[in-house]
């Protein structure tokens, strides 16, 4: 069954509908999601720029970098974990940021 059986029918003009389309097309929404993701008190954003997931790769790789150091100072002895712990989480931290400032959609007030 359809979770969503009610049919709500909006009328617009050209210009609404064209900021409609226009302002979905910016978020990679539909219409229709668009318009509930608006009705739930949130406003979606605009899909991210091209680098942004070359962004993330990299800071990706980083974090398997930091994770290889880790191996082997754990192996070695030779490495200090407060230190690489604090860069750990500095990186999930700033990973999570962008992730929210690009993505997330943001609270309407």
């Amino acid at each position: 069954m359809r979770r969503r059986n009610i049919r709500v029918q909006v009328w617009l003009n050209q210009e609404e509908k064209e900021k409609l389309q226009a302002s979905a097309k910016k978020s990679g929404l539909s219409g229709e999601t668009y318009l509930r993701t608006l009705i739930n008190g949130f406003l979606p954003k605009e899909l991210p720029p091209a680098d942004y997931h070359a962004l993330m790769r990299e800071l990706r790789a980083i974090g398997n970098n930091l994770n290889q150091i880790a191996v082997k100072g754990n192996a070695t002895g030779h490495i200090d974990r407060s230190i690489f712990q604090d860069e750990a989480n500095r990186l999930r931290k700033a990973v999570l940021d962008i992730r929210a400032a690009v993505t997330s959609p943001q609270k309407l007030e």
